[in-house]
């Protein structure tokens, strides 16, 4: 009897590890049928991720909390994108390094997407490239503004773009991409409808920011949009620049001058001293601290943030 219940003991502890041996098994397989794709920013991580859903891992590149502007990749984040199924990033006005990812990067193995490649990008002003040729960064001179995600319109054409070329690439996952993008179009539509709610009968247009992150959205809400720095943050501004926008912040009546958590406001806090007026953020969605992911804040809660600090200033 005692044999017989140790036997039947052995055949049942087979079954189970066999099951969770089978189990694991499984949940490895599902692991590794999943993409590996790396993003570059923020943005550019949330409207993959969005897109691509449970269908891929998702990586961000640029660590949070850093600026992208300047931002060269190690070997280690080359080899990274190398290694992925497919590598998003948003123009190479913004990540001018990616031209060096042409000769390294095998098409097959990986999908390169430049999200705003069909979007017309605005060239900058003589201010937001900086007067004087020491103000450029060698290497950086952004010649076209990449702050096209501050725009929700645009911000829509780049998830387009993820989507199609993800599918093109990824045909079998259409249906999760079609699906999963149409979900998150569908709330940028409304954070559009909001800020057209919210601004479209404003008499005072006109806002001050720390640096020129936010034309496309200006251009889009028929807003004025003044920045202190150019199109890079750290760009700064001349002796005469900074007595012009003194000027201007009172010809216009100004109340608020925006700056940037992640970057410095030294310039913004004290234009704000000199002219009197309010400080408060204005957030170019360039990254987000870990604090700010870890705490559940998106690029749809900073949007509306964002409504929010404006509407301090366009009334």
């Amino acid at each position: 009897m005692k044999k017989i219940l140790l036997t039947t003991a052995l055949l049942l502890g087979g079954v189970l590890l066999g099951a969770c041996g089978q189990q694991e098994a499984t949940s490895q397989s599902s692991d590794a049928e999943k993409l590996s794709i790396v993003t570059t920013f923020y943005p550019m991580y949330e409207f993959t991720k969005e897109v691509a859903g449970e269908a891929a891992d998702v990586s961000l590149l640029i660590p949070a909390g850093t600026e992208p502007h300047d931002y060269e990749p190690s070997a280690k984040d080359m080899t990274k994108i190398m290694d992925a199924d497919a590598f998003v990033y948003n123009s190479p006005e913004l990540e001018t390094w990616v031209a060096s990812l042409t000769d390294s990067v095998d098409p097959e193995q990986t999908a390169v997407i430049e999200a705003a490649k069909n979007i017309q990008l605005v060239e900058g002003t003589e201010e937001e490239h900086g007067h004087e040729d020491e103000d450029r960064h060698e290497g950086h001179d952004h010649m076209y503004d990449p702050h096209v995600w501050t725009d929700p319109v645009l911000a829509i054409q780049e998830v387009e773009t993820i989507r199609d070329d993800l599918i093109a690439k990824f045909p079998e996952q259409k249906a999760t991409f079609t699906e999963n993008a149409a979900a998150y179009i569908e709330k940028l539509s409304a954070l559009d409808e909001a800020y057209q709610a919210a601004l479209k009968d404003a008499t005072q247009r006109t806002f001050v920011t720390q640096h020129a992150a936010f034309g496309y959205l200006a251009r889009q809400y028929d807003l004025v949009e003044e920045s202190i720095s150019g199109i890079s943050p750290d760009q700064e501004p001349t002796p005469s620049r900074l007595a012009e926008l003194k000027e201007y912040v009172e010809e216009k009546q100004v109340k608020v001058i925006y700056f940037e958590e992640n970057a410095s406001s030294k310039v913004a806090e004290t234009l704000a001293s000199e002219t009197g007026v309010e400080l408060a953020v204005l957030n170019p969605l360039e990254s987000l601290t870990q604090e700010q992911m870890d705490n559940g804040e998106t690029y749809l809660s900073v949007m509306e943030d964002n409504l929010a600090a404006l509407q301090k200033s366009i009334h």
